[in-house]
């Protein structure tokens, strides 16, 4: 399962992600998105879980907890990035 941890400190690596959500099981992959030209992060990061139920107690038990200052936001990631509601922008060829 693919994890959404948001309201992360800029400080935060991904091995701070990976440490936080190895002690619910095994983690395939974690990483914080940083901007392309500052390299600064974003303040936002996903984590890659196998296993659901494992990803479940995680999402449970982090999900608004204290980290470096502030409370995170953990919840599963939208799958393929849709977003909700349409763009009233159309493109004109």
């Amino acid at each position: 399962m693919n994890i959404y941890i948001g309201n992360l400190s800029f400080s935060t690596t991904g091995d701070d992600l990976k440490n936080m959500f190895a002690e619910f099981g095994e983690v395939q992959e974690a990483k914080v998105v940083s901007d392309l030209h500052t390299k600064r992060s974003k303040g936002f990061g996903f984590v890659e879980m196998p296993s659901n139920s494992e990803a479940d107690q995680a999402i449970k038990s982090l999900n608004g907890k204290f980290v470096d200052g502030r409370n995170i936001k953990v919840n599963p990631a939208d799958p393929g990035g849709k977003r909700k509601g349409g763009s009233s922008f159309k493109r004109r060829f």
